[in-house]
């Protein structure tokens, strides 16, 4: 049964492409667009859908924020992380947000297919990365790493301060003001217990929080 899917993410090239894979397979009959958090919330009322594909990065707010409140709205209605983000590096915070998966933007077309008609169903999707993101997490003694006790937000700006990042990008990656990543970065320093840029950057690095694939 083909089925009726919104799809949330900034790129419109992303969108675009996603769309007609999707229609063109037949796992789709309808795919509706929205490029950002405030869009996906408004349609998200304006229909039923079987499934929302949700990317993390969005202009107004983040992903696991829009995914809370759709939780909110609809708690039965499946939604799909779609990032560009490793599994380690978010997939147990989508699922702990009440995800139904989370899918990597490097998954090729069967993996697509497979995690949408899964959750579709009703069912989890859970890639083999994430299964072992999950085990490691599982695997943790019951104190929290330190930034597990981060917010998404903090989390996700350390992610960036640890791959080189400046403030100024950050903000504009974000859509948020300077001073509002400088008071994440103070957060997420007095948190973690570390001082400066140098520490953030070698914990960062030494939990391999980072790649080379960090979204934009």
């Amino acid at each position: 049964m083909a089925l009726k899917i919104l799809l949330v993410d900034d790129h419109a090239i992303v969108r675009q492409g996603v769309k007609q894979l999707l229609l063109d397979l037949g796992v789709a009959d309808t795919v509706s667009e929205a490029e950002s958090g405030a869009d996906a919330l408004s349609q998200a009322d304006r229909a039923d859908w079987d499934v929302v594909l949700l990317d993390i990065s969005l202009p107004d707010m983040n992903g696991i924020e829009v995914l809370k409140r759709l939780r909110r709205k609809a708690p039965r209605l499946p939604v799909l992380m779609f990032s560009m983000y490793r599994e380690d590096q978010f997939a147990v915070r989508a699922l702990k947000a009440g995800a139904a998966g989370y899918l990597s933007k490097t998954a090729n077309t069967a993996q697509m297919t497979s995690a949408v008609q899964q959750v579709a169903a009703g069912r989890r999707y859970v890639s083999p990365k994430m299964a072992e993101a999950l085990a490691d997490y599982i695997s943790l003694d019951s104190d929290q790493l330190p930034h597990e006790k981060l917010s998404d937000r903090e989390y996700q700006t350390l992610c960036m301060l640890g791959s080189g990042k400046r403030l100024t990008d950050i903000a504009k990656t974000l859509s948020l003001s300077v001073k509002t990543i400088s008071v994440y970065r103070s957060r997420l320093l007095e948190k973690m217990e570390l001082e400066n840029n140098a520490q953030l950057t070698y914990y960062v690095m030494n939990h391999h929080l980072v790649n080379d694939e960090m979204e934009r």
